[in-house]
């Protein structure tokens, strides 16, 4: 498995697949192909449906030279990865192309080339690690720095430094989000009426209005942390911001939590997938539940056995979830579904505090379950705004229109 600063990336939304894969691959292969007369860019499969509202082509543009052709190619269906994309350089007579991949969370490749980061962790199953841990009297957060160095956890100081930052700036926002749906920002009303909204919603609004405010954020376009993508970028900071809020954990220990999260994380990662476009938002959500249900149970110093329960059961039932975005755009539904999965990530917490002993199903097997359910998922369901919410939503302002 890969280090976790492949995993939790500090960058600029509104999704990791369609705007941070595709800036990265832009320069990479100017970086080798520098100086043509022409360029050309082909985008395939989710990259080429729903690019526009995920603003493919905007920061291709912005990466590119002036004049760049940009192709949105949605015929071609024999994809070796649904967000694939073809870049060519002309001299003349002369040309050379290249087909890259952006993998999800930031992460891309090249086809014939290896894979840009180098493999750290030697297992590859919650089964093998927690062994592993057993044996050496480890919590999750001892392996990562028993293979990484404690480095790791400079890094991922910063990454919960961002993850706060991004929460403050989403509360501080007002006003419409960017896209044409007209959608309100709602994070601010969300808590600066925590104390006026009756009956009293508890905690809970805090927790969504935390979500909601990096879920906005990245629709915007400002700077989250892949955790693990852009469009799930709102679960985690939520849910341990909350909980320091309320409990008054320092930041060391959340940071040692995100660290035994970025575990669970790499395995889903590694053994299934994090791309929408690939596993639907169940890859998404689903993990951003997981992982931060497995932090949470971290950050309280529960055992391994009900670390793996929480996020076991957090991505249990967000199998089959689709992703549906309106119009493309990192909007309708999933800010929503960021302070949803936060909520469900506490009461994952929860439950397996009571429950764990009970349990009949390992994480591995969730794991190559939500994988398997992914790859059965219709295309229109995976990322391309062809059917679902998508489809039914913009048959409906049709009707309203007429």
């Amino acid at each position: 498995m890969k280090s976790l600063s492949a995993l939790y990336r500090i960058g600029t939304g509104p999704s990791s697949s369609h705007t941070m894969g595709p800036e990265r691959i832009v320069k990479k292969f100017l970086a080798a192909y520098g100086g043509a007369e022409h360029y050309r860019v082909t985008l395939y499969g989710s990259l080429a449906a729903t690019g526009a509202g995920h603003g493919t082509d905007s920061v291709i543009r912005k990466n590119m030279p002036a004049g760049t052709e940009i192709l949105f190619d949605t015929k071609t269906t024999a994809l070796e990865h649904p967000n694939t994309m073809d870049l060519t350089a002309i001299w003349g007579d002369r040309t050379e192309t290249v087909r890259a991949y952006s993998l999800g969370g930031g992460a891309i490749a090249f086809r014939g080339e290896a894979t840009e980061e180098p493999e750290v962790y030697p297992l590859s199953t919650f089964r093998e690690i927690a062994a592993e841990c057993r044996a050496r009297g480890y919590r999750l957060s001892d392996y990562v720095t028993a293979c990484e160095g404690d480095g790791i956890l400079s890094y991922l100081s910063r990454v919960w430094e961002q993850m706060k930052a991004s929460i403050r700036a989403g509360l501080n926002a007002e006003g419409t989000l960017p896209g044409g749906l007209g959608v309100e920002r709602k994070a601010h009303y969300l808590y600066t009426h925590k104390d006026t909204l009756s009956p009293d919603p508890g905690d809970d609004q805090i927790i969504c209005a935390y979500a909601y405010a990096v879920a906005e954020e990245n629709a915007a376009g400002g700077v989250i942390v892949t955790a693990p993508t852009c469009g799930a970028s709102g679960v985690m900071p939520a849910a341990l911001q909350y909980a320091q809020d309320k409990y008054g954990f320092s930041d060391e220990e959340v940071v040692r939590a995100i660290a035994s999260a970025g575990v669970i994380g790499n395995l889903i990662k590694t053994n299934a997938s994090i791309s929408g476009a690939e596993c639907g938002c169940q890859a998404e959500i689903g993990s951003a539940c997981s992982m931060t249900a497995a932090a949470l149970a971290d950050l309280f110093g529960r055992p391994l056995e009900q670390i793996e329960y929480a996020a076991e059961l957090s991505m249990e039932h967000h199998l089959g979830l689709t992703c549906d975005p309106v119009r493309g755009l990192v909007q309708i539904p999933c800010i929503e579904r960021n302070a949803v999965a936060a909520l469900s990530a506490i009461h994952a917490l929860t439950l397996s505090g009571l429950l764990s002993n009970t349990r009949k199903v390992s994480f591995d097997t969730i794991v190559k379950t939500m994988y398997e359910t992914g790859r059965d998922l219709g295309s229109g369901y995976r990322e391309t705004a062809e059917r679902g919410l998508a489809k039914l939503f913009e048959e409906h302002q049709t009707r309203q229109t007429k």
